[in-house]
């Protein structure tokens, strides 16, 4: 029994991530997942009681498993610059999944602090090969750097999503690839050269 409840639980948390890719935070409803596992929706209540619970359980699955991939990423770089920049287009790579974006978007609105906190942790990690990284190439305050970096890396994301959904910037349009390159330039070089 304890069996087919975790297959039942991983197959309404496959139904979500579908639901997430194809229609965003708007298609992640109880009577969705009902419907994309042949369940009755009150049976979907047996296994969360929210949306939130949804998303904070996808949270605990996926953003480890997204976090490996920065960090393999990473790891797979032979100086602490290539590192940097795999960090940089990992992230971006990884705001660009639709399923990620919504999430993201879900999390924001309707997870409650402690399991907020619980995905800071998750982060935790990456930016701690951040900092090694930075010390590598002796910066003085890395732990500082590593968190303006942070926020480089949040801005490239909402400039590429405008680049993609066509928003207007006040400038020129520009392509993920090129937001991408801005954001690595930024990070290496500074304002002299981005």
């Amino acid at each position: 029994m304890a069996e087919h409840r975790q297959l039942q639980r991983a197959a309404l948390l496959d139904a979500a991530r579908t639901l997430l890719t194809e229609g965003g935070k708007e298609a992640l409803t109880f009577p969705a997942l009902a419907a994309r596992t042949g369940l009755a929706r009150s049976s979907v209540y047996e296994y969360f009681r929210s949306r939130a619970a949804v998303v904070e359980a996808l949270c605990e699955v996926d953003f480890p498993l997204w976090a490996a991939e920065i960090e393999a990423g990473m790891e797979s770089r032979d100086t602490a610059a290539e590192r940097i920049e795999a960090y940089v287009r990992g992230q971006l790579a990884l705001a660009a999944d639709p399923r990620h974006r919504a999430v993201v978007a879900i999390s924001a609105l309707e997870l409650d602090g402690a399991a907020r906190e619980r995905i800071r942790a998750a982060h935790g990690k990456l930016a701690g090969l951040v900092v090694r990284a930075l010390e590598e190439l002796g910066h003085e305050r890395p732990r500082l750097a590593a968190s303006l970096l942070q926020g480089v890396v949040e801005a490239a994301v909402r400039r590429a999503e405008q680049a993609v959904s066509g928003e207007r910037t006040g400038g020129p349009t520009e392509n993920p690839e090129e937001v991408a390159d801005a954001a690595v330039a930024l990070a290496l070089h500074g304002l002299g050269r981005a």
